[in-house]
């Protein structure tokens, strides 16, 4: 999930990289068909590469040395090793991208509906999967995917980085509703299974804050902000959170329908709801 509502257009099929499990991480996914695409790739001359003289100069021994021949294997278009669903992709890219970042060292935390899922909410995922990391470290984030054999791409957007993995995009997210990802904000996640890979994730006032935040009168889609309060109600300082919000139209309105629905109990001051005429 990112803070923009995304196109569903159907999907030009990129280089899909064809990875290999890195150690620690989740097993090779089964070889089936890979499901058709919901999400637009936007095109290949509006995305910019980070180029390698501009990278940041890594320790060579900060990464494990891949062979070239692999790289090249990972970087072939190949549909033979996706999952059969859109939900099973999305898991898979989430534990090669989480088992990536774990092998090196990085900080980071998994952010979006994949978070919400490893907290204990149901239903399908259907859309990207999202990792938080400090601006700081971005550089760093992008030297390891790209090591991997996946290719980095830098949207108009400055507040994330995007790559491809098993066909899923996913976004490495640098601002949560305009709120730089921070280390404390990375010190607080959790450490949770994701399809028995194991992997920080957002700690859930965190989560429904950046939920929360994002809204607007140009992003206000409830639905599933709405599966996932239900589902995290019992984990959330939804007082943090409210005071955070301040006094928004969109949140509000978001509190109000959470009181009306028994998902939250009203502030202490009462229901955050005009007052009723004579």
């Amino acid at each position: 999930m990112t803070q923009h509502e995304e196109s569903t257009a159907p999907a030009r099929h990129v280089g899909v990289p064809e990875l290999h499990p890195v150690k620690d991480g989740p097993a090779e996914p089964p070889r089936a068909v890979h499901p058709h695409n919901s999400h637009q790739d936007l095109p290949r001359d509006s995305h910019q590469t980070i180029p390698r003289d501009s990278r940041q100069t890594i320790p060579r021994d900060s990464h494990r040395a891949i062979p070239r021949d692999s790289r090249q294997t990972m970087a072939r278009d190949s549909h033979e090793d996706l999952p059969r669903d859109r939900h099973q992709a999305i898991l898979e890219a989430t534990k090669q991208i989480g088992a990536l970042l774990k092998r090196d060292g990085h900080r980071f935390a998994l952010a979006g509906s994949v978070a919400v899922y490893a907290h204990g909410g149901s239903g399908r995922l259907q859309h990207d999967a999202d990792f938080c990391v400090c601006r700081a470290d971005a550089q760093a984030v992008a030297d390891t995917l790209t090591a991997a054999g996946l290719t980095v791409r830098t949207p108009p957007e400055d507040w994330l980085i995007k790559t491809t993995c098993f066909g899923q995009e996913v976004d490495i997210i640098l601002e949560l509703a305009h709120r730089p990802v921070t280390p404390r904000m990375l010190a607080r996640a959790h450490h949770l299974p994701v399809d028995s890979v194991h992997m920080p994730v957002l700690a859930p006032t965190d989560l429904m804050r950046g939920l929360i935040e994002a809204f607007s009168e140009h992003h206000c889609d409830f639905g599933p902000v709405l599966a996932a309060a239900r589902a995290l109600r019992e984990k959330v300082d939804w007082e943090d959170v409210r005071r955070d919000c301040g006094d928004e139209p969109m949140p509000s309105a978001f509190f109000f329908l959470l009181e009306r629905l028994n998902v939250i109990e009203p502030p202490p001051e009462g229901p955050s709801r005009p007052e009723e005429g004579p």
